[in-house]
């Protein structure tokens, strides 16, 4: 059995984040959703997640930004979150082992969890407003 080792720097990042997205472009849910949204934009888009991933997970400064308003008008909901955090953890899990995989992980899982209740919270707003 082999051991995997832990996220320890931006090569890492970059495999994560490769791998993972490259999963979600394939997945029968999530991918549709994605590669209409980014279209021909992958590689700014994951540049942006290997900044965003570094400052989060080793406290660099590489991203700066709000990540909620681009999400906000997704046509998703708790099922595409679900999911998104499935494809994270199977991911991760195939690669790295160790404090900063899980605390990647549990970054993520709230992540999807906020953006999932503001989504939410967002739309039943505009909802009251129609009535």
């Amino acid at each position: 059995m082999t051991t995997l080792k832990d996220i320890s720097n931006i090569e890492d990042i970059k495999l994560m984040v490769d791998s993972f997205y490259d999963n979600i472009r394939k997945d029968e849910l999530l991918g549709p959703i994605f590669n209409d949204k980014l279209q021909d934009r992958w590689p700014v888009h994951l540049q942006k997640m290997y900044g965003f991933w570094q400052t989060i997970l080793f406290d660099v400064r590489a991203y700066s930004g709000t990540p909620f308003p681009p999400h906000k008008q997704l046509p998703v909901d708790k099922t595409h979150f679900d999911r998104w955090i499935q494809l994270f953890n199977t991911t991760i899990d195939s690669q790295f082992s160790g404090p900063i995989t899980e605390e990647a992980k549990m970054r993520a899982a709230n992540m999807a969890y906020m953006f999932n209740h503001k989504i939410e919270y967002f739309r039943n707003a505009e909802n009251e407003l129609k009535k």
